[in-house]
């Protein structure tokens, strides 16, 4: 039985590739807390989550102060048992982003420790249903981008195999939304998807009227309509259109995701690592929505989901957002519009440590050990 002796946290800040706008915000910074956790074997794992700009000094300092220190001396293997007992020991500030962002980078480190000293990679180890999963893009969706620059990157992304293209909506008038999508629908034809995403930028009944509007272009989803936790608001919408309705980037407990799946509130289930806390509960939202005959198509973190996604019988696409190129040796195997799982033993993303040491800002660097 190995026992945990060493933990390391640091922050890296990445800021994006591209401009990155929605409804409601600018995404202008990626701030990554790193886990690294060593066993008295020697045997070492490495988590990671992020933040859209805010809030990760506040994780690393409960990282630091609270949730790593109740690691040292305890058996790695534990991976449900150390989960239950970090979100007990932070009830008080549960459930939200922040705790639930700490506990993912430690949970995902617990994952990849586990999967290495078995020998196998995450997503055979957590299910193994399939080695490949489709693609869809959203880097080129953005709202500020032009709708001829839509229609390009949507073109590009067909040839290269993608199943779909993410476009952001939320212009001042719904009609200016539709003839951004209709010009993307005319030219890449009725079999290519067209999801949608929201952002939580809508009321009701604007939710209602612009879903209704874009309802003869035929898009794969409309994302994140309203704010996240109006579930009543989601079920009156989800009865007024055949539009499947997407949620789950911005839920934090697997209770909220039973009830928007018991109230018919969503078809399309969005669980993300980083923020549901961890691969832990990722899995019993995923397996939950399979008894729902709801598929997952998970937000962001592709580098990880793409694992998941494959190990889950219901797991349907990968959202193609590149964001750790700087951060690893290797990158995501694409193929034809598709994502393979890595065959490494562990998560499978390939750290560039010397990238990663130098990227990492000192004041949110701090090691723990027993």
């Amino acid at each position: 039985m190995a026992r945990i002796e060493k933990v390391e946290m640091r922050m890296v800040d990445l800021q994006p590739k591209v401009k990155r706008t929605d409804a409601i915000q600018n995404f202008v910074s990626q701030e990554t807390p790193i886990v690294t956790i060593t066993d008295s074997d020697g045997a070492s794992g490495t988590g990671y989550s992020y933040t859209i700009g805010t809030g990760g000094s506040s994780v690393t300092r409960l990282l630091a102060d609270h949730l790593a220190p109740r690691l040292i001396g305890r058996d790695a293997d534990e991976v449900e048992a150390i989960w239950h007992d970090l979100e007990f020991s932070t009830h008080a500030t549960t459930v939200g982003a922040i705790t639930a962002i700490a506990l993912a980078a430690v949970d995902t480190a617990l994952w990849d420790l586990r999967a290495k000293k078995c020998g196998l990679p995450l997503w055979k180890l957590a299910g193994g249903a399939k080695d490949r999963c489709p693609l869809y893009t959203t880097e080129g969706g953005w709202l500020h981008i032009e709708t001829q620059a839509l229609v390009d990157d949507a073109l590009a992304a067909q040839a290269q195999g993608f199943r779909g293209s993410k476009v952001k909506i939320g212009k001042p008038h719904g009609a200016e939304d539709f003839r951004r999508l209709e010009a993307v629908r005319k030219a890449v034809g009725e079999t290519y998807e067209i999801m949608t995403d929201c952002n939580q930028g809508f009321t009701l009944d604007e939710a209602i009227r612009r879903a209704e509007r874009l309802r003869p272009l035929d898009i794969a989803w409309f994302e994140e309509p309203l704010p996240a936790d109006d579930i009543d608001g989601h079920v009156r919408l989800s009865r007024s259109t055949s539009t499947p309705i997407a949620i789950g980037e911005s839920l934090y407990s697997i209770r909220h995701f039973r009830e928007y799946m018991q109230k018919g509130a969503c078809s399309v289930v969005q669980v993300d690592v980083g923020r549901i806390g961890g691969i832990t509960p990722w899995l019993k939202v995923a397996h939950a929505a399979e008894a729902f005959d709801i598929p997952v198509c998970p937000h962001f973190l592709m580098e990880l989901h793409v694992s998941l996604v494959c190990a889950v019988q219901n797991g349907k696409y990968v959202e193609y957002i590149p964001q750790l190129d700087e951060l690893t040796a290797s990158g995501m195997k694409v193929e034809d519009g598709e994502a393979f799982a890595p065959d490494m033993p562990g998560i499978g993303i390939d750290w560039d440590w010397d990238a990663v040491r130098a990227k990492s800002l000192p004041a949110f660097t701090t090691e723990i050990t027993a």
